[in-house]
């Protein structure tokens, strides 16, 4: 029997909270192996565990895996959660990559110089290119594909909760995301994730940004 799943990343968001949001709603208990020190890196690096030198790595079913995207799709296969047939599951990928790069910029701005232009851009973004896709697809429907939850759908309420904790009110003329959001919250495993004491993790911080550029061996902000 394969053991638990390990997750090695920093001890923040980042490109893993994707997958903890994604194996929390697939109820799949996991361990965090937390990297603080660039010996950490560089011990996964000379072990010959990161493929193309990067993270987050996920140990899953014996394998070690790493690309985000790739480790979602497998999430999801396994657990029924990316479609029931070719064409849902290319709506869902369509979806979530979308998310996924709208949900990137946001991830960037705790190591952006001067966040100002950058928050314009992404509130723009979101306003005028994301939200009115996920609006019109939710009118008079539950969930984004096929009648029941995907990845897509978590990842939408992911990114809709990260949009709200930086533009208050961004969803006020997004009535069927902001309903969405709403229905999505009373999933018991997403309830309890959203509750104190959660692997959940916290909008980055300070601490997070040393973490992030003393592993990677950054000596300024990158952007």
């Amino acid at each position: 029997m394969a053991g638990k799943v390990v997750l090695h990343y920093f001890n923040g968001r980042g490109k893993m909270e994707s997958i903890r949001w994604l194996l929390t709603v697939a109820e799949v208990e996991f361990d965090e192996v937390h990297l603080t020190t660039r010996d950490q890196y560089k011990k996964l690096l000379s072990d010959g565990h990161l493929m193309f030198q990067q993270i987050p790595l996920v140990e899953i079913d014996g394998m070690k895996l790493i690309q985000t995207k790739a480790i979602l799709n497998y999430i999801a296969e396994k657990y029924n959660l990316h479609g029931k047939d070719l064409k849902d599951r290319v709506m869902i990928n369509m979806y979530s990559e979308g998310l996924m790069d709208l949900m990137e910029m946001i991830m960037l701005l705790p190591f952006t110089k001067d966040p100002k232009p950058k928050l314009d851009n992404i509130q723009a973004k979101a306003t005028e290119r994301y939200l009115p896709v996920f609006e019109k697809v939710l009118s008079g429907q539950i969930y984004l594909v096929g009648g029941k939850l995907s990845v897509a759908d978590v990842l939408l309420l992911e990114c809709t909760l990260m949009l709200e904790e930086i533009f208050v009110g961004i969803l006020g003329g997004f009535p069927n995301v902001k309903a969405f959001q709403g229905r999505m919250t009373m999933i018991p495993a997403i309830d309890s994730f959203l509750k104190p004491g959660s692997k959940r993790k916290p909008k980055p911080d300070d601490q997070y940004v040393k973490s992030v550029m003393e592993v990677f061996d950054l000596k300024s902000l990158p952007f």
